[in-house]
C-alpha cells in the first residue's frame, strides 16, 4: 500500500516526460471513454434517450465552467505558489479560503438552477414534453457534478504544484469508469434498474472518484482545505478579477455548445447524439496531444514569466507548439481518411444503425479538421494565463463563440433553402440521402470558429510576446503537413486494397482494414520525416532514449519543470 501511494506521488520533471505521462493516461482515459460511448451507442443508438442524456449535461457543464473555472489550476496555482514561498500556513489559509468561497457560491448557483430547471428546459429545448420532463430530472441530479469537479480542481492545483501528475492523470479515467458503471449497474435491468436517472447517478459516482483519488495526496502534503471563518476578501477579489476573463471565455464556449444543442433539438431525432458522439471521438487526440502538452508546459511557463526570462518563455511555448503540430496534424488526416472505419469499429454495434454511422463519420471528419487548432488554442491560452494577460484570449474566445453560433444558423439555413449546398456537403462527405444530414451544419460551424480563433490568437501572441522568429514552427508545420498528406494518401489507397482481402462486413474485418491502412500510412509519413531530418522526431527519440537510460532529459528549447 505504501509503495502504491509512493508511486502515485512520484514527481515528473521534463516537459516531454510529463507530457508523455499525461498523454499515456489520457489515452487510457479515452479508451474508457470510447468503451463508454460504445456501450451507450449499442444500447440506445442515436435516438431520443441519448439526445435527452446529452442535452441534460449542457447546463451543469455551463455552471461548472462559469463557477468552477474561478478555482481552475491555471488561475490559483500562481497564488498558491506565492503563499508557499511565504509559509505553509499561509498557503493552507489561502486554499481554505478559496475552498470556502467556491463551495458557497457554486452551491447557491446549483440551488437556483435546480428551482428554475423546468423553465430553462422548456425555453431552450425543442423536445416533446415527456422528454423535457426527463431532462429536468437528469439535470437536477447532474447539478452535483460541478460541485464535486470544482473541488477536484482545487485539489489538482496542489497535486500539480508538487508535480504529482500521475494522480491528476488517473482521475479522468475513474470519472469515465463511474459513468460506465452508471449504465451497467444503475440503469440496466440486471442492476438496480433505476431507469434513465441511473445514468446521471453514474456521472455523480465518476465525479466522486475524480475528487476522491486526489484526497490522500492532498492530505500527504498537508494542504487539505477546511472551511475558513475569516476570508481575505482583498485577495479573493484579485483571484476573481484574474479568473473573470478566463471564465467568460470558457462560458462563451459552453454557451455556444448549449446553443448548438438547442438547434440540434429542433432537427431529426438523434441529431444531438450524433453531434456529441462525433465530438467525443475528436476529443481523443485533443486530450492526448493538446491537453497533455499544454498542461505539462504551464507550470514552467508561469515560473519563467515570473522571473522575466522571456527568451526561455518563448522557447518553451515554441517547443510545445511544434510538438502539438507534429502529433495532431497527422492524426487529423488519418481521422478524415479512416473516419468510417473508426466509427464502425467504436460505435457500430447494437442499436447504432447505418444512418447513425454515416452521419457520425461525416461529423467526425468535420470536427477533425479543427483538432490542430483546438490543441494549439489550449497551449496559447495557457501562455497568456501564465503571463497574467487574461483579457486577450477571452475577447478572442467570446468572438469565436459568437462566430460559431452565427455560422450554425447560417449553415442550417443554407441546408434548408439552398439545395446545391446540401447536395454538395452530402456528396463531399458521402452521406447522400442520409436522414438528418442538416445536423452537419453544427460541426462545420464549430470547426470554422476554432480555426479562426487560433489564427487570430497566434498572430496576437507573436505580437504581444515579441516572437519575431517563428521559422522553427513554420518548418515543423510544413514537414508535418507534407508527411500527413502522404500518410493520408497511402492510408486511403490501402483501404481499397484491404477491402478486397478482408471481410468488411464483420467487426474484425473493419478494424483490421482501418488498422492496417493506418499503419501503412504512418510508416510512409515516418519515412518522409526521416529523410526531411525532422527536428521533432529526433527530439522524441532522444527523450525516450534518455528516459530508458535513466539519465536527465536534455532537449533543445526545453527546460525541466
Amino acid at each position: 500500500m505504501i509503495k502504491w501511494f509512493g508511486f502515485l506521488n512520484k514527481e515528473f520533471n521534463g516537459l516531454h516526460e510529463s507530457a508523455f505521462l499525461l498523454g499515456l493516461f489520457a489515452l487510457f482515459s479515452q479508451f474508457v471513454a470510447v468503451a463508454r460511448d460504445r456501450l451507450f451507442a449499442a444500447h440506445f443508438g442515436a435516438g431520443a434517450e441519448l439526445d435527452i442524456y446529452y442535452a441534460a449535461f449542457r447546463i451543469p457543464d455551463l455552471i461548472f465552467v462559469s463557477i468552477a473555472s474561478f478555482v481552475a489550476i491555471t488561475v490559483i496555482m500562481p497564488f498558491f505558489v506565492d503563499h508557499m514561498n511565504k509559509s505553509k500556513e499561509s498557503a493552507q489559509d489561502f486554499i481554505s479560503s478559496i475552498f470556502t468561497v467556491f463551495f458557497i457560491a457554486i452551491t447557491v448557483m446549483c440551488l437556483i438552477i435546480y428551482i428554475f430547471a423546468p423553465w430553462l428546459v422548456n425555453t431552450f429545448y425543442d423536445f416533446p414534453q415527456a422528454s423535457r420532463d426527463s431532462i429536468v430530472v437528469l439535470m437536477r441530479i447532474l447539478l452535483l457534478s460541478p460541485i464535486l469537479l470544482g473541488i477536484s480542481n482545487i485539489f489538482a492545483t496542489i497535486t500539480q504544484t508538487f508535480k504529482n501528475f500521475l494522480v491528476y492523470a488517473i482521475s479522468p479515467i475513474l470519472y469515465n469508469i463511474g459513468i460506465v458503471l452508471g449504465l451497467v449497474f444503475f440503469y440496466s435491468e440486471r442492476g438496480l434498474n433505476l431507469g434513465i436517472p441511473g445514468l446521471a447517478y453514474g456521472v455523480i459516482l465518476g465525479a466522486l472518484l475524480h475528487v476522491g483519488i486526489q484526497i490522500p495526496t492532498v492530505i500527504h502534503h498537508g494542504y487539505f482545505p477546511r472551511f475558513a471563518i475569516r476570508i481575505p476578501f482583498q485577495e479573493i477579489k484579485k483571484v476573481f478579477w484574474l479568473a473573470l476573463p478566463r471564465t467568460l471565455g470558457l462560458s462563451a464556449g459552453q454557451i455556444s455548445l448549449f446553443v448548438l444543442t438547442g438547434i440540434a433539438s429542433s432537427m431529426a431525432i438523434g441529431s444531438i447524439a450524433v453531434f456529441q458522439l462525433a465530438f467525443n471521438l475528436q476529443s481523443v487526440p485533443l486530450s492526448i496531444v493538446g491537453v497533455s502538452y499544454s498542461v505539462a508546459a504551464f507550470p514552467m511557463l508561469s515560473k519563467l514569466y515570473s522571473r522575466r526570462e522571456m527568451g526561455a518563455f518563448s522557447g518553451q511555448v515554441m517547443a510545445a507548439f511544434r510538438h502539438i503540430v507534429f502529433w495532431s496534424l497527422p492524426i487529423t488526416f488519418l481521422f478524415v481518411v479512416l473516419r468510417a472505419q473508426i466509427v464502425r469499429t467504436i460505435l457500430g454495434a447494437g442499436q447504432f444503425g447505418w444512418n447513425d454511422t454515416r452521419l457520425t463519420a461525416a461529423a467526425l471528419a468535420i470536427f477533425s479538421v479543427s483538432v490542430v487548432a483546438q490543441s494549439l488554442i489550449l497551449l496559447l491560452v495557457r501562455g497568456y494565463y501564465a503571463a497574467g494577460r487574461t483579457y486577450v484570449p477571452v475577447v478572442i474566445n467570446v468572438s469565436s463563440a459568437f462566430l460559431i453560433v452565427g455560422f450554425a444558423y447560417l449553415f442550417n439555413f443554407l441546408f434548408a433553402t439552398v439545395p446545391f449546398f446540401m447536395y454538395f456537403m452530402e456528396a463531399l462527405l458521402r452521406v447522400d440521402g442520409a436522414t438528418g444530414s442538416n445536423m452537419l451544419s453544427l460541426p462545420l460551424a464549430y470547426s470554422i470558429g476554432m480555426i479562426t480563433n487560433v489564427l487570430v490568437l497566434w498572430f496576437l501572441f507573436k505580437r504581444d510576446f515579441k516572437i519575431e522568429d517563428d521559422s522553427d514552427v513554420q518548418t515543423s508545420f510544413r514537414q508535418s503537413l507534407y508527411s500527413s498528406v502522404i500518410m493520408g494518401f497511402v492510408a486511403y489507397y490501402m483501404l481499397a486494397k484491404f477491402d478486397k482481402i478482408l471481410d468488411i462486413n464483420t467487426f474484425m474485418g473493419v478494424f483490421l482494414q482501418g488498422a492496417f491502412s493506418g499503419v501503412c500510412g504512418i510508416l510512409a509519413g515516418g519515412i518522409l520525416l526521416y529523410f526531411m531530418h525532422n527536428k521533432e522526431t529526433k527530439e522524441i527519440i532522444a527523450a525516450m532514449s534518455d528516459k530508458f537510460k535513466k539519465v536527465k532529459l536534455v532537449l533543445p528549447d526545453v527546460e525541466s519543470i
